[in-house]
């Protein structure tokens, strides 16, 4: 999908792949309207033919969200979620930036993430509870996951509290490694 976020960018790929107007994928929307979310997209998916991407993309126009995008920027972002996270991320960003200047704070995924070039190395999300940072490099995460052994760790991603802390060195380590990752 072209990083617009547009949900109609995907209309003209549906149209040559399913072999009909989307005049067409909107009457059967018509016929779902009132279900919940899955079972349109189970809809799509099991008459049509539909891929996941292609189902959501009407599933949700059909909805009213003409965009996936939910943040235009990391500060819109920032402004989004409670003010202590924000406050906590900004920190680790700025961690990461002080020492990285030439990596960029993006928007990708409806988060904030660090890349160089087009290599995405660094994310972080907001949950309720906790804030969630995330090296995309597997080894990087197995490699530093014990500097938080006292966090809850998944496959992908250690939270942390809202108030956490920042461990400037620490995350510039990350990064460090994640950078080498690269090469």
């Amino acid at each position: 999908m072209p990083s617009s976020g547009a949900r109609e960018d995907y209309f003209p790929a549906i149209e040559k792949k399913y072999g009909e107007k989307m005049s067409y994928w909107f009457k059967v929307m018509k016929s779902l309207e009132g279900e919940k979310y899955p079972v349109q997209i189970a809809h799509l998916r099991e008459n049509y033919g539909f891929s996941q991407a292609h189902a959501n993309a009407i599933v949700m126009y059909s909805r009213g969200s003409e965009s996936s995008k939910r943040h235009e920027t990391p500060t819109h972002f920032f402004q989004s979620i409670d003010k202590t996270q924000a406050k906590t991320m900004k920190k680790i960003f700025k961690a990461i930036t002080s020492k990285y200047p030439d990596l960029e704070l993006v928007m990708a995924w409806n988060q904030p993430m660090i890349r160089k070039g087009t290599s995405y190395l660094f994310g972080i999300s907001a949950s309720t509870n906790h804030i969630s940072i995330a090296p995309w490099d597997q080894k990087v995460l197995e490699k530093y996951a014990p500097k938080f052994s006292e966090y809850r760790i998944t496959k992908k991603t250690i939270a942390l509290p809202n108030d956490w802390e920042v461990d400037e060195k620490l995350i510039q380590a990350i990064i460090k490694d994640s950078l080498a990752g690269l090469k």
